[in-house]
C-alpha cells in the first residue's frame, strides 16, 4: 500500500514539479525512509523474535513485492522488458535500493530496537 501512495503521489506531484530524474530518486527514498519508519513503529507487534527470523520475513516481504510487481505489471499488459527496466537503476530509478530496504527493515529495526 505504501508503494502505491508513493507511486501515486510521485506522478501526481513530484515528477510534474522536479522532472522525471529527481522525481523518481526523491520518491525512492521517501518510500524507502517509510517502509523502514512503519517497520520501526509495528515491529512490538511481532516482538522478539530470534534474528533469523527478523530476516526471514524480510524475505517473505520481498518475495511478496516482486510477485505483486511482476503479476500486476502483467496484468497491465507490460511486456517483460518493461518490467525489468525498473531494476537497472535508469533515469533516477533506485528500485533495486527500494527492495533491498524492504527486505532489511525488519532486521535494522529490531537492531535499532537493540533486539538483534
Amino acid at each position: 500500500m505504501l508503494a502505491i501512495l508513493n507511486g501515486t503521489i510521485r506522478e501526481a506531484l513530484i515528477i510534474p514539479e522536479l522532472g522525471k530524474y529527481s522525481g523518481l530518486l526523491l520518491s525512492g527514498i521517501l518510500l524507502s525512509l517509510c517502509i523502514l519508519l512503519v517497520t520501526y513503529l509495528t515491529l512490538p507487534w511481532i516482538g522478539k523474535i530470534p534474528v533469523i527470523n527478523y530476516v526471514l520475513i524480510g524475505i517473505g516481504w520481498l518475495c511478496i513485492t516482486l510477485l505483486f510487481e511482476f503479476v500486476f505489471g502483467r496484468a497491465q499488459d507490460k511486456s517483460w522488458s518493461e518490467l525489468f527496466e525498473a531494476y537497472i537503476f535508469k533515469d533516477g530509478n533506485i528500485w533495486p535500493i527500494v527492495l533491498f530496504v524492504t527486505a532489511a527493515a525488519p532486521y535494522l529495526s529490531a537492531k535499532i530496537r537493540g533486539w538483534a
